[in-house]
Order: structure tokens, then C-alpha cells, then sequence
């Protein structure tokens, strides 16, 4: 497809998700079984095209940013300068490629791991930086970076390889949605290179989840998928990141009304109370908002609160309100981890009485969906979050969210 032509078609694609939520064609609330017949509810119809770009963030706030950073408005000013100012938004950034991705758990040397999260945050930054500012070299070194792995990398491995794919390949993604429907520069064969690259080295590897690990690789996993999912236009694939959502999510946040024990998570053999409880790190008292790596410490617990919130931003952005599935689950964990992170004591019931507070910069996502669409109280979060920004990047798969995000409803 030529780019004149992907650059008419985000426009046609966004009549058409309008027209086909009206004429009830799948979207919010779609009852219909899939293809199959089995009873599985779609989230939307195959032949619904997706929103372009929608990718975690829309062309309208974008469009919303660009305004912020030009009238020199905060937060998203000082946001956009520490983007800016960021190595991974430098103009002669140069991407350092591997054939062969190679991620250990333990303490052996990788391959690759740190260069891969990185070209791809840069990548994403690159792509910001061009939408902003309408510098067409951000836009050239987007297509550049992604362009120099697509031609060498073959796959991952190592017992990481889950989570590495899945942190890359978020980035990958809002930094290709980014730039595919608004610059004219990049290639067919290019464009047509980075996509096998992205079904074959990335897609297989994140698509099915994994049930028997922690909830943040779980939920980045279905991150990554939903992203390329929509990038690539692959409706199967987005149906198993809504799935996987809808039956993940609730077994990594707690709900009282989930009983006196968690929610299984669906597919692994966690299913007793002891399993359970060792699977949460020992905790035996269960309260809402708690998380599945509460325990563990607040990081890992703030991963799954981005993955979620992402998952969910990109559905929003496709006419999909995963959000109102789970907003009550959302806020009680979003409440529950900013009050703690902000120094509260934590309870003996809680983690023996002592708490790991190395949230990163997690909340804005979620924060403007529940209080800035829903406009759902959350007082923690909401000072947690403005004590924190600009909310910067994580250098895995969180970047530069309080200006793409911030009061950006």
C-alpha cells in the first residue's frame, strides 16, 4: 500500500468504526460468538476496521499534545522538554541490531536484552518527538531504528524470552502506529519488513500468554499483543488480548467480592488455598486492591497496573470498554498501592508489615480514564501521580505517559 494511500485511510478507517458501532456491528456490549460458534463474546466485529492511530494513543490526543506543548502548558511542557532532553530522543541515535535476542533469568550476560528495549523506546520517542513538532527527521529515525532490526532479527530465547518480546514489542508498536498513518517516508518494503518481523519474531511468542508466571508477564504479554494486534490489523489476535484480559486481569487484583481467596488465574494449575497463597507471596489476608506481586514490592505491582491500563486504552481507542469491566478492580489497586507508596504504615496483615515502594511511573494511563472520563474520585492516585511528574519511562515498556496522557481524555 502506498503511503499517500495508509495516510488516506486512517481517515476512512475512523468513519467506518463510527458507522459500524451505530449500526451495532460489534464494539461495546457485542453479544455475537465467534467464528467458531463456541459462545466466546467478540469484543468486535471481524470485518470492523481498526482506528488508526490506536495504538495506546489516539490522533486526537496527539493532536491534543502538540497544542499543550506549542502554548508551552503544563504539565505536558515540562513533560515534553524531559523527553526531549532523554537519550533516547537524540538525533544521532544509532540502533544496535542482534539476529538473535538471548535473555537469561539469572546472572549470565544477555544478548541484546538492553539494546532491543531501548532502540525500541527510542523508536517510540522519535516518533513523539515528529508528532509534536513535526520534525520529519524524528519521523526518518523512527523508520530507521525499526528498519535496522527488522532486516537481522530472527527470535528470542533464553527463559526470558516472554517478557523481553513482550516490553520490545509495546514499543515497537505505538512507535510504528505513530508514525505509519502520519509520514509519507517510509517505504513499502520497509513497512512491509518491520510487520514479517513483527509476526514472526514477536507475535507467536506473546499471543498465548503465560498463566504460570508473575501477573505483570502475563498482562505485558497481552499489552504487546493488543498493540501489534491493531497496528497489523489482526483481528484474532486482538480477540485473544481482550480474552486474555477479561479472564486475567481479576485473578492479579483483588475484589472482595472474588470470595475469601483470589481468582485462579485461567489455564494454570494455581488453584488450591496454599497454591494461592504461596503464588502472592505468602500473603494470607486478602484486601481490595491488593495485587498478585504486592509482596513482592510495588514495582512489579505497577507494571501490571500499566499493562492494564494499556490493554485497556487500546481497546477504548478501537470502540472496545474494557475499562468498564474492570474500573472498580482498576481504582480499588491504583488507591491501594499510591497510598502506601506515599508512606503510609503498612498493617502486620500486609506483607508481614513491611512494603517494597519502588512504584514507577505507572498511574497516568489509568488516572485519566477514571477520573478524567469517568470522573471517579481517587485522591491517593491523584497526589501520587502529580508528586511524580512528569512521569517519565521506566526504560522497559512505560514512556513519557504524562505527556501523551495527562488530563488527555
Amino acid at each position: 500500500m502506498a503511503a499517500a494511500e495508509r495516510r488516506g485511510r486512517a481517515g476512512r478507517v475512523v468513519v467506518a468504526v463510527v458507522m459500524g458501532l451505530v449500526l451495532g456491528a460489534g464494539g461495546v456490549g457485542c453479544g455475537g460468538e465467534d467464528g467458531e460458534g463456541d459462545g466466546v463474546r467478540r469484543a468486535r466485529a471481524a470485518d470492523l476496521p481498526f482506528s488508526h492511530p490506536g495504538v495506546l494513543v489516539s490522533k486526537k490526543q496527539l493532536d491534543r499534545v502538540r497544542a499543550h506543548v506549542a502554548a508551552r502548558e503544563e504539565p505536558w511542557f515540562k513533560a515534553f522538554q524531559q523527553m526531549r532532553a532523554s537519550k533516547y530522543a537524540a538525533n544521532d541515535y544509532t540502533a544496535k541490531p542482534y539476529a538473535v535476542v538471548a535473555c537469561p533469568p539469572d546472572l549470565r550476560p544477555g544478548r541484546g536484552c538492553v539494546e532491543e528495549r531501548e532502540d525500541a523506546l527510542a523508536a517510540y520517542t522519535h516518533a513523539l518527538l515528529y508528532n509534536i513538532t513535526g520534525d520529519r527527521a524524528h519521523a526518518a529515525k523512527t523508520v530507521q531504528i525499526m528498519d535496522a532490526w527488522s532486516r537481522v532479527l530472527t527470535r528470542h530465547t533464553e527463559a526470558n524470552a516472554g517478557l523481553q518480546t513482550a516490553w520490545a514489542a509495546t514499543s515497537w508498536a505505538r512507535a510504528a502506529e505513530a508514525v505509519r498513518y502520519t509520514y509519507d517516508g517510509w517505504t513499502d518494503g520497509e513497512l512491509l519488513r518491520f510487520e514479517r518481523m513483527l509476526r514472526n519474531a514477536y507475535l507467536p511468542q506473546v499471543r498465548d500468554g503465560s498463566a504460570d508466571f508473575n501477573g505483570n508477564w502475563d498482562l505485558v504479554m497481552a499489552d504487546a499483543t493488543i498493540g501489534m494486534a491493531v497496528f497489523l490489523d489482526d483481528h484474532e489476535a486482538f480477540e485473544r488480548a481482550v480474552r486474555h484480559f477479561r479472564t486475567r486481569v481479576p485473578a492479579y487484583f483483588y475484589l472482595k467480592s472474588d470470595g475469601e481467596l483470589p481468582v485462579s488465574p485461567e489455564g494454570s494449575d494455581i488453584t488450591t488455598g496454599a497454591q494461592l497463597r504461596t503464588y502472592w507471596f505468602g500473603q494470607k489476608t486478602f484486601a481490595d486492591g491488593l495485587s498478585q506481586e504486592t509482596c513482592r514490592n510495588f514495582k512489579h505491582a505497577g507494571y501490571s497496573l500499566a499493562a492494564t491500563a494499556h490493554i485497556a486504552e487500546t481497546a477504548w481507542h478501537q470502540g472496545v470498554d474494557l475499562y468498564d469491566e474492570t474500573k472498580d478492580r482498576l481504582r480499588a489497586a491504583l488507591e491501594f498501592h499510591s497510598r502506601y507508596q506515599l508512606g503510609a504504615a503498612a498493617p502486620g496483615w500486609l506483607c508481614g508489615g513491611e512494603v517494597r515502594r519502588d512504584m514507577g511511573p505507572d498511574t497516568e494511563v489509568a488516572l485519566n480514564h477514571l477520573r478524567g472520563r469517568l470522573g471517579l474520585d481517587l485522591p491517593q492516585t491523584q497526589r501520587l501521580t502529580s508528586q511524580q511528574r512528569p512521569e517519565g519511562t521506566d526504560d522497559l515498556f512505560v514512556a513519557w505517559e504524562t505527556l501523551t496522557h495527562a488530563e488527555n481524555a
